[in-house]
């Protein structure tokens, strides 16, 4: 066999190896971005699936304690547009870590929430908070005077 032919397969190998190594690693830890209205509507397919859902904190469902683990809180994470969310319309979420400083105890957070759909609770990795409202744009568009 010629040094070329053989230098040709192995990188072929090589480049197989390596696409195969990226495959897998993407399929392990990719999880499906939704938003709150999105999630709801597939909320049975997407159980004991990684999902990643942003929305708002409801107000009036923060509980908190520390525990020997961490801080654990229990909220109702519902949709952007709704401050009183109705029943049915929130994911119960649970989470045991360090909790982000801009969470609002008093609800109202818009926060996106990384984990796993069991048993109707949103098992939480991980709870990050996204900036405020006060930074989007103003409504007159660019250029124009804000209030």
């Amino acid at each position: 066999m010629k040094k070329t032919t053989r230098f040709l397969i192995a990188a072929l190998v090589l480049v197989g190896a390596v696409a195969y190594l990226m495959y897998t690693g993407v399929q392990q830890t990719a999880v499906y971005y939704l938003t709150i209205e999105e999630f709801l509507s597939k909320r049975e397919a997407l159980a004991d699936e990684g999902v990643r859902v942003a929305g708002r904190v409801a107000p009036g469902s923060v509980s908190r304690r520390i525990t020997d683990r961490g801080e654990e809180l229990k909220f109702q994470l519902g949709d952007f547009k709704n401050d009183q969310a109705a029943p049915g319309q929130t994911i119960p979420v649970y989470f045991v870590g360090i909790v982000p400083d801009m969470f609002k105890t008093e609800g109202g957070s818009d926060v996106i929430v990384e984990g796993t759909f069991r048993g109707g609770t949103l098992q939480a990795q991980s709870v990050l908070t996204s900036c405020p409202s006060k930074y989007e744009a103003d409504a007159g568009g660019p250029g124009r005077a804000g209030s």
